[in-house]
């Protein structure tokens, strides 16, 4: 895409200027999602009867949604809308769902009636009131799904120099999680033990604090034009080389078809060799071009640069695969956790209670510290222990290390949660005699996790992916983690149907043997994400890791 031309009275386009405005936009988008999905199973049982495992089930659908949707957000800003009316449109779409989800938390007549002290006698939802709440649900998650990832792209966009880019990235998700973790610590707590009335009111203003911030830094951003679905050129690519697949391949760079540049054409000194066949795309033959040496028809003749940008996704792409088993047993975990807390000891002191919805906070407090000490401190003391940084395929592999740990440690928490309940009798969802700080340790292990993985993620997809698809790039991370989400559910329903693991009161069930099995599963995906590391050449140099005082 090209940047919007620029008049000369004009205000400069992008750089750090425009910083407070997206990390602003940032801090109140993402307060408002946290403060309505953070604590959504627990408002699920409580406030529309809805059994336990349904609502971790639901919850795991709206957070695969909410992954998995942004990437269609970044191909309408890539392809045809440009970024900042997809956010606008998704900021304004969100926030009528909070709306709508904040009047079925107070009007009597959105939701059914609260449950009596015999729990067999609880009354679900009726149609109208699941239908309006689903609704809401939907809102709320398009609109989350439309300018988490599109917002990190366009603010990389701001910036053409490379560390500058991963400073903001890393300010990018420190903001994030910080958001998160006051929606946690405020917002959820509001919900619990003032209204949930309230608590959903206070997203919806995050919602509009956010939304004025991004229109208010709108005279400073650098836009890029949308030129077209680079999708589609890459079709272009698969049907031209089927095509010619009859043809023979040149050894001169001459006979086949180059991108235009301003000053001319710009050659590329040869053609790579791996996945020749697709150069027969951009083979030119007779009839291929116009009089003037414009191509003819795409279909049947491409660029070499639309060869190569292909090559690029298929070369990535194994490495892109291993994310899905790295982030499916962190999005299982996420409601599985809640789930627990839920029947454990949450005191801290004689009075105070930690909500369930909060107990991901550890995740939260963990990853930003770690944030900040990675690339303050961790960073340049290995550059100078070794005299070499740690690549961002190695900071991804830290993440699934941490996450394989994190998964170990709440298969043991979990058994001597079952063993006290045991002890003392106890069935159903009836609360266990231990504390809810038995699960910190393995939190934590996966807040660090997350902040190795997820921005090496970002950006790695960023940097090595072709420049026509920068925004959807980056939502490739969500795309990961959407279907992460989905896996997690179909794993759960699949165990729920086959195995005696996770009934409806967990005290009755064996959830120690599924986080087991998601132990065993990201072993076997990080020995496929070693090997596929291994096989991987990055594109440019600037892909390693810069030490630089001003990373973050």
């Amino acid at each position: 895409m090209d940047a919007e031309p620029q008049s000369s009275s004009a205000p400069k386009k992008g750089g750090w200027v425009t910083f407070p405005f997206l990390i602003g936009t940032m801090a109140g988008l993402t307060l408002a999602a946290g403060g309505w999905s953070n604590n959504i199973i627990v408002y699920l049982i409580n406030e529309f009867n809805i059994k336990s495992i349904d609502a971790a089930q639901i919850a795991n659908i709206l957070n695969g949604c909410m992954a998995l949707l942004p990437i269609i957000g970044a191909i309408l800003a890539d392809s045809y809308l440009g970024s900042f009316i997809v956010i606008s449109v998704s900021s304004l779409v969100s926030m009528v769902g909070i709306v709508v989800l904040t009047l079925t938390s107070t009007l009597d007549v959105l939701k059914p009636k609260p449950c009596e002290n015999d729990q067999s006698s609880c009354i679900g939802p009726s149609k109208a009131q699941i239908g309006i709440l689903y609704a809401s649900l939907a809102l709320s998650t398009m609109g989350v799904a439309g300018t988490r990832f599109t917002l990190a792209a366009m603010g990389a966009d701001q910036f053409t120099n490379p560390k500058h880019q991963r400073a903001f990235f890393n300010w990018h998700f420190f903001a994030m999680y910080a958001a998160t973790f006051v929606s946690m610590v405020g917002i959820v707590y509001i919900q619990d033990n003032v209204s949930w009335g309230l608590g959903f009111g206070l997203s919806g203003a995050a919602n509009l604090v956010g939304l004025v911030a991004f229109v208010l830094g709108s005279r400073y951003y650098l836009l890029l034009k949308p030129q077209g679905s680079p999708f589609t050129q890459l079709a272009y690519v698969l049907v031209a080389a089927f095509r010619k697949r009859k043809a023979l391949l040149s050894l001169k760079i001459e006979d086949y078809c180059q991108e235009p540049q301003s000053g001319g054409t710009k050659l590329m000194d040869t053609t790579t060799n791996n996945f020749k066949f697709l150069n027969h795309a951009a083979l030119v033959t007779q009839g291929d071009t116009n009089p003037d040496g414009s191509i003819k028809k795409p279909w049947n003749l491409c660029t070499l640069q639309q060869v190569e940008d292909l090559k690029t996704l298929i070369r990535i792409s194994p490495i892109w695969s291993t994310g899905i088993l790295l982030h499916t047993p962190i999005a299982t975990q996420m409601s599985l956790v809640v789930l627990q807390a839920l029947a454990m000891d949450r005191h801290l002191g004689p009075r105070y209670q930690i909500p369930a919805g909060t107990t991901m906070i550890f995740v939260t407090i963990s990853t930003c510290l770690s944030l900040a000490s990675i690339d303050r401190f961790l960073i340049p003391t290995f550059h100078k222990l070794t005299r070499t940084s740690p690549t961002l395929l190695r900071r991804i592999g830290i993440g699934h290390v941490l996450t394989i740990s994190s998964m170990a440690l709440s298969a043991l928490v979990e058994s001597k949660r079952l063993a006290a309940a045991r002890t003392h009798n106890l069935t159903g969802n009836s609360i266990v005699p231990m504390s809810v700080f038995w699960m910190v340790p393995q939190l934590l292990v996966v807040g660090v996790g997350e902040a190795f993985m997820f921005p090496g993620q970002v950006m790695f997809y960023y940097q090595e992916f072709p420049k026509s698809i920068k925004s959807t790039a980056a939502a490739m991370v969500a795309v990961i983690i959407g279907i992460a989400f989905y896996l997690g559910t179909a794993i759960v329903d699949l165990i729920r149907k086959t195995t005696g693991w996770l009934p409806d009161g967990i005290n009755d069930g064996r959830m120690d043997n599924v986080y087991w099995v998601l132990t065993i599963a990201g072993l076997v995906n990080f020995g496929y994400f070693l090997v596929c590391s291994w096989m991987y050449k990055y594109q440019h140099d600037e892909n390693k890791e810069v030490i630089s005082s001003n990373s973050f």
